[in-house]
């Protein structure tokens, strides 16, 4: 055997065991890929999504599909021949793990963040559908996050509206902070809340930090209505993205006749207080699981359309919803006449 050939048969198992770890240990990215879609306009007995008390609701034979996104979660180790099958597969995306996460961010603290996201988006979706209707709705502070271990953890709940501090009404995130600063000092103090329609009366006693009077919890804004209705979708399924969705479902639920006119609409998209539609992540994937769902029609936010346009989409038509007015419009239309001229993502 000469030395050459020993060499290269030392060099195998080295060889064999670069590759190994190549494809196996963790690299700095982040995977993109078809997530679930959900119905929410699915009616089957206790999987109901939305449920209205108090308010005549209609049936609908078509589908308002939410679609989600499979993404690797914070810290967790993607190797290289999975980056490998995403960068080829036509329907995922590899990232940059800088781009999508922050480098301490935890996947504790990314669950969290989107289930604050949820509910938040879920309270503003039945806003902006009742304030399409004609409703009136009444906006006030509310429990967005609760900080574990903290005087809010167990006596106020995720959801809970601010009605009153110390019997003192609050109507602002401003008037809600400005009402717990002035309470006294290691004093309990007594909030009431809007809990599941009924009003609770919820005693904590306030820490102190730098000085200040805190509870541990995140305000956001959440809504009086004049009737209850719920949203109930997967707790797994977190951040902002549905908005759009379930405006349009809460919308389709109190309006007579099918908005879809029977048929699948999917689409995704933030919804803001106005009603108008802001961006998302992993738009190219939700489109394909739309595509893989039967949808037809296809909602995109207007600053995520150029990259919605290079999507494999096959026959799924794509519609530039802007704002809930302008959707209900656009869908409408297209239910009545499937060559209507709708706004498209072409549009400048």
């Amino acid at each position: 055997m000469t030395q050459r050939t020993l060499a290269g048969l030392l060099a195998v198992p080295l060889v064999i065991g670069l590759l190994v770890a190549a494809f196996t240990q963790p690299l700095p990215y982040v995977s993109y890929e078809p997530g679930l879609t959900v119905d929410i306009l699915d009616s089957n007995g206790e999987s109901e999504i939305i449920t209205v008390v108090g308010e005549q609701t209609y049936p609908d034979e078509g589908e308002l599909r939410m679609t989600t996104v499979y993404v690797s979660r914070p810290r967790a180790e993607v190797s290289l021949m999975e980056l490998m099958g995403d960068w080829i597969s036509r329907d995922s995306a590899v990232y940059p793990y800088s781009a999508v996460y922050d480098e301490d961010e935890t996947p504790e603290e990314s669950e969290q963040e989107g289930a604050a996201e949820m509910v938040s988006s879920q309270d503003t979706a039945i806003a902006v559908a009742l304030t399409e209707l004609g409703y009136d709705v009444e906006p006030g502070p509310s429990v967005l996050l609760i900080e574990q271990g903290a005087p809010a953890d167990g006596p106020l709940q995720v959801g809970d509206v601010f009605l009153a501090v110390a019997g003192e009404e609050v109507a602002t995130a401003d008037a809600l902070v400005a009402a717990i600063q002035a309470a006294p000092p290691g004093e309990p103090l007594r909030f009431r809340v809007l809990r599941a329609g009924k009003e609770v009366d919820a005693v904590l006693t306030p820490r102190r930090s730098d000085g200040k009077a805190q509870i541990g919890v995140q305000v956001g804004t959440s809504y009086t209505f004049p009737f209850q209705v719920d949203v109930n979708v997967d707790p797994a399924i977190g951040g902002p993205s549905a908005g759009l969705l379930f405006a349009l479902g809460v919308y389709d639920k109190l309006t007579p006749g099918s908005l879809t006119g029977g048929a699948i609409v999917a689409g995704t998209g933030t919804i803001a207080p106005d009603g108008s539609v802001g961006p998302i992540g992993g738009i190219q994937q939700k489109i394909a699981a739309a595509r893989d769902a039967g949808a037809e029609l296809f909602l995109v936010p207007p600053d995520n359309c150029e990259e919605a346009l290079g999507a494999p989409r096959d026959d799924v038509v794509l519609v530039r919803a802007a704002t809930m007015h302008s959707t209900v419009e656009a869908i409408e239309a297209w239910a009545e006449d499937p060559d209507a001229d709708l706004p498209s993502c072409t549009d400048q």
